[in-house]
């Protein structure tokens, strides 16, 4: 086994409760110091990702979400604990660039431990931990550590796009103990949705 240690400082990474108040449904809430926690290994060692429990004004703790730039599909696994993956493919205009507020496709898969989802390409994703433990995901995508701009990258992931629509078209929040959605009315149109059986409040 040849592992190269070059990069090991660049491994682990948190998303702070403060950088997550950009996609949050409701920013002023209150949540912990760090929603999830990130290891990555790239496509040989898998990258492991672990959410902490609970809500943030009603929302479930989630991953930030990106889009993949490029053709480039990736497989979660899910290892520890229940969530819902939420999958969106936006519009593209004539030259092929995203709409942001314009949705496609909007998919929402509820995940317990063995299951796994498949993220296609051209589809943003974000993951949610609805259960009272942490949730724990291992993924396929690849990981370049070296120092140079990302979007150089074949199939960088671009999380602006999530940023400025202040997260998906839906959020997932606790409602009479249970899983629901709700829209996220930044949105102008979703053309197309499979909720998994979700209600919308």
């Amino acid at each position: 086994m040849n592992i190269d240690f070059r990069f090991v400082p660049k491994h682990y990474a948190a998303r702070s409760h403060e950088k997550m108040k950009e996609v949050l449904m409701d920013p002023a809430g209150v949540g912990p110091t760090n929603h999830y926690y990130m290891i990555r290994g790239g496509k040989k060692q898998r990258n492991i990702t672990i959410w902490e429990p609970g809500t943030v004004s009603g929302e479930y703790i989630k991953t930030y979400g990106h889009y993949h730039v490029g053709d480039l599909d990736e497989t979660y696994w899910i290892v520890l604990g229940e969530g819902i993956a939420l999958l969106q493919k936006l519009v593209t205009d004539k030259d092929g660039k995203m709409i942001q507020d314009v949705v496609e496709e909007f998919k929402a898969i509820p995940v317990k431990v063995g299951d796994s989802v498949y993220m296609a390409s051209g589809f943003g994703h974000l993951l949610v931990n609805i259960g009272e433990t942490y949730f724990v995901t291992a993924d396929d995508s690849p990981v370049d550590f070296e120092e140079r701009d990302p979007t150089s990258l074949p199939g960088h992931a671009d999380y602006t796009l999530v940023q400025n629509m202040k997260g998906f078209a839906y959020y997932v929040i606790e409602h009479e103990g249970k899983p629901a959605l709700t829209k996220n009315k930044l949105y102008k149109e979703i053309r197309k949705e499979d909720l998994g059986g979700l209600p919308v409040v």
